[in-house]
């Protein structure tokens, strides 16, 4: 906090920031890691000894790589830096090899590749409207976005404890959106284009960026009343959008394309066979559906109910509910296309298939910077928030973790909430009683799951208990919050039709 005082006082209070998260997730480098690890270890090893052409072939562990083409260069470039550390770690046949070295070279990689995430966050800031700005610092939007972005809570767990590389990943998807936001449409429209041939997940927000950059950026005039021009449709510029999206796959699958390995590439990208739900169930629409069949089975009365009504498959639903009035509401500007991709994004967690309760941070790292704009924005993100961080506690199940992701995850809870409600302190609270019930419930939840079940006798009988019950409470909030967005989106007046952009 010193640190932070001094900086303030000299304006140099994002660099503090972010030096003063470097500094935790150093600290952190010790702490458990998932299986994610040996994941990234095993395709270090693939990318680093083997050609190209054995990249998506290569099975001698089980966690095969099943990211697109530039992720796997990015491994294989961080291989040659590994190599340094330990040339253990490069070799295929040694799975579940983990060494010290191997661990501070891992460790590092995130961090060092964290910078792009950062970068990525001041340039958000420079797109905050300053019209709310308190003559405190600590109260001004852009402060406020910055600990919410580089201090979230769930993207240091899962990036710096349970090992993953989102950070560098959330980074481009924020840096495309600064773009748009400053009218960089082409830069945008590139950035997002390298980042769906780094992790495909990011496929779920496609929609949005389509639509957005093809009324904004291909139609050059709108009428008086805020609707398309149609005659200033610029095929030219459709086409420029067009090159930069061929030209980024071409890249990427170009290579795989010569080889003919394209459907063997894919079958990685989108496995199928999988079930609908992960081991974890994610807390959306299907742990709530889930619950339900499970609590009518012990009952009896699952046949009756849910015997013809199991699902297959689920895009349409996605599709459905996330892309809807996506063009009646991304001609309303930079803002409006944030809410549609945010709502891409919840809608996909909700109701997607296979989905991983991480993917929650999709929808979160973006509607950061809705909170800090309007009243509405800020009660929605904090339910979301708040539950989703909770919903990824069964990420970290050792006990020297247990201390240090309830303290992580109440610090940033309090400052989010407190932030939050002195800056729309003027308008009316952020939560309701029953929004405040729900929340405070979170405590009693985690004091039974973390301690009390393990003194029961339902724990031999009823292992599953605690992840069922955090899966299926944390569902209902975020339930709760993508159908509060969905209707803001429907209800909110057309800003675009009554102010110029």
């Amino acid at each position: 906090m010193a640190v932070l005082g001094v900086a303030t006082s000299g304006g140099h209070w994002f660099s503090a920031l972010a030096f003063g998260v470097t500094l935790l997730k150093c600290l952190l480098i010790p702490t458990y890691h998932s299986t994610d690890f040996e994941v990234h270890r095993n395709w270090l090893a693939i990318t680093h000894s083997l050609p190209m052409s054995q990249w998506y072939y290569e099975a001698t562990s089980e966690w095969t790589l099943d990211y697109p083409p530039f992720f796997a260069w990015f491994e294989y470039a961080l291989s040659h830096v590994a190599k340094y550390f330990d040339q253990e770690m490069l070799n295929v046949h040694n799975l579940n090899y983990s060494s010290s070295k191997t661990l501070l070279f891992q460790r590092f990689s995130v961090i060092f590749t964290d910078a792009l995430f950062v970068y990525a966050v001041h340039e958000c800031c420079k797109c905050i409207d300053g019209k709310k700005a308190s003559k405190e610092l600590t109260e001004k939007p852009k402060f406020i976005l910055s600990v919410l972005l580089l201090w979230n809570f769930g993207l240091l767990i899962v990036d710096h404890i349970h090992f993953q590389y989102n950070g560098f990943l959330f980074g481009l998807m924020l840096l495309s959106i600064a773009r748009l936001f400053q009218k960089r449409h082409m830069e945008g429209a590139f950035l997002f284009a390298v980042l769906l041939h780094f992790k495909h997940i990011y496929l779920y927000v496609a929609p949005a960026y389509g639509i957005y950059l093809l009324r904004s950026y291909c139609f050059t005039a709108n009428k008086p009343d805020g609707s398309v021009q149609w005659s200033s449709f610029s095929f030219v510029r459709l086409i420029s959008l067009g090159l930069i999206v061929f030209l980024v796959s071409a890249l990427s699958l170009g290579p795989f394309l010569a080889l003919n390995q394209l459907p063997q590439v894919f079958s990685r990208l989108f496995p199928f066979k999988r079930g609908l739900c992960h081991a974890y169930w994610a807390p959306n629409f299907w742990a709530l559906y889930n619950t339900l069949d499970k609590v009518l089975s012990v009952i009896g009365l699952n046949d009756k109910w849910f015997g013809a009504a199991v699902p297959t498959h689920s895009p349409s639903l996605s599709d459905s509910f996330g892309h809807p009035h996506l063009h009646s509401d991304c001609h309303i500007g930079p803002r409006g296309f944030l809410r549609c991709l945010i709502l891409c994004a919840l809608s996909s967690f909700m109701f997607g298939w296979h989905v991983h309760e991480k993917a929650i941070l999709l929808a979160i790292l973006p509607m950061s910077l809705l909170s800090v704009g309007k009243a509405g924005d800020a009660s929605i993100f904090l339910i979301l928030t708040t539950t989703g961080h909770y919903s990824l506690f069964p990420l970290l199940f050792t006990a020297p973790e247990l201390p240090i992701k309830i303290l992580l995850m109440l610090l940033f809870t309090i400052y989010s909430i407190s932030s939050l409600k002195t800056l729309f302190r003027k308008e009316k609270p952020l939560f309701n009683w029953m929004e405040t019930f729900y929340l405070l419930g979170l405590g009693p939840l985690e004091v039974f799951c973390e301690f009390v079940f393990h003194f029961t006798s339902w724990k031999l009988k009823y292992s599953f208990l605690p992840l069922l019950l955090t899966s299926a409470y944390c569902a209902v909030g975020i339930t709760y919050a993508w159908f509060k967005l969905y209707v803001s989106v429907l209800t909110d007046p057309p800003i675009g039709k009554t102010k110029k952009q």
